[in-house]
C-alpha cells in the first residue's frame, strides 16, 4: 500500500518540486519512519485513514525515543509534505498535518571567521602547484559569492560573466540566481581557467565545470570539506570550519557593515526572508560582544 503513495511522492517531489536527490531521498526517509511506527502500532492503514491525533502520537513516540528537537522537526516537514502531495493528488481529502506543532527549536548561531581569519586561511594556499591555482579560487569565490558548497562544485564556464562582475547560480530546487563576484575572485577565477584549466584533459560531461580534480572530472564536496580543513590547520585556526562556514562569514560581515537584508537574502538564495533573519541575531551578537569589549562600564 504505502510503497505505491511513496513512489508517487518522489516523483512529485522531483518533478513538481525540482528537488535534488539528496532532498528527496531525506524526504522518504521522513516518511519512512512514519510507516515504520504503524507497523510496530501493528496498523495497516492508508494516508487518509491517519488522523491528527495519530500524527501526534507518532510525534510524541519519536521525542521519548530522544531524537532531538532538530530532528523531529526535520521529520515533521517531511510529513507535512507528503501530505501536501496527498491533497493535490487527491488521495486525502484533508490533511491532517496542518494543526500539528512542531518543536521549539534554539537557534544555533553558527561560528564565523573575520575577514583576518579568512585572509590568514586562503594565504596558506601553496599556488606553485597546479592545483593551488584552483584551490585559492574556490576560497576566493566562496567568500566573495557566499555559495553553497553544492554551488561550488557545480559552477559552470558558461555561466560566468565576470567581466560584468556576476555569476549565475544554480541553487537548490534548481533555482537560478545572479550573485555578485569581487573583482579577487573574479581575476583569480580567470587566473585558474586560463593557466590551468585549459591545459587539463576534461571527461566528457565535464566540459562546462569551472573547478575540476586531476582526473578532469568535477570536484566532490567532500573533497571541498578536505581543503578547508587541511588549509584551516596550516593557518592555526581553532574554530569548527565547513564549507558553510565561508557562507556564513559572507553574509555576517554584510549585515555587520549594514547591508540590506533583502539584498543578503537574494545573494544567498535564501527563499523566506525568516531564514536571512538569523544574520540580524548574529550581528546583534557582534554588537553585545563590541560594547563588553570596548565600554569602560563593562570592563
Amino acid at each position: 500500500m504505502w510503497p505505491s503513495y511513496k513512489k508517487g511522492y518522489k516523483a512529485w517531489l522531483r518533478l513538481e518540486k525540482s528537488l535534488a536527490e539528496q532532498s528527496i531521498e531525506a524526504y522518504l526517509h521522513d516518511i519512512d519512519k512514519l510507516t515504520q511506527y504503524l507497523e510496530i502500532q501493528g496498523r495497516s492503514v492508508a494516508p487518509g485513514d491517519l488522523r491528527l491525533d495519530d500524527l501526534q502520537a507518532f510525534i510524541r513516540c519519536i521525542a521519548e525515543m530522544g531524537m532531538s528537537q532538530r530532528s523531529q522537526a526535520r521529520i515533521l516537514s517531511g510529513v507535512r509534505s507528503f501530505y501536501r502531495y496527498c491533497v493535490v493528488e487527491q488521495i486525502v481529502q484533508e490533511d491532517p498535518s496542518v494543526l500539528l506543532e512542531a518543536p521549539k527549536l534554539k537557534r544555533i548561531l553558527p561560528d564565523t571567521l573575520s575577514f583576518e581569519e579568512i585572509e590568514k586561511i586562503i594565504a596558506t594556499v601553496d599556488r606553485s602547484k597546479p592545483e593551488g591555482e584552483r584551490n585559492k579560487a574556490i576560497l576566493e569565490t566562496m567568500y566573495s559569492c557566499g555559495l553553497r558548497v553544492s554551488e561550488v562544485v557545480g559552477l559552470q564556464i558558461s555561466n560566468l560573466y565576470l567581466e560584468s562582475g556576476f555569476i549565475r547560480v544554480l541553487g537548490k530546487g534548481s533555482k537560478e540566481r545572479l550573485v555578485p563576484i569581487g573583482e579577487v575572485a573574479a581575476k583569480q577565477i580567470q587566473l585558474y581557467v586560463t593557466t590551468v584549466r585549459s591545459k587539463q584533459p576534461v571527461k566528457p560531461g565535464h566540459e562546462d565545470i569551472v573547478f575540476l580534480n586531476r582526473r578532469g572530472t568535477a570536484l566532490t564536496r567532500v573533497m571541498i570539506f578536505l581543503l578547508i580543513k587541511e588549509y584551516c590547520a596550516a593557518a592555526g585556526i581553532q574554530k569548527t570550519v565547513s564549507p558553510h562556514t565561508f557562507r556564513h562569514s559572507f553574509a555576517t560581515h554584510l549585515v555587520e557593515n549594514g547591508a540590506d537584508l533583502r539584498a543578503v537574502q537574494e545573494m544567498l538564495g535564501h527563499e523566506s526572508i525568516t531564514t536571512t533573519e538569523i544574520y540580524t541575531h548574529l550581528d546583534r551578537e557582534f554588537l553585545r560582544k563590541t560594547l563588553h569589549h570596548f565600554h569602560p562600564a563593562f570592563q
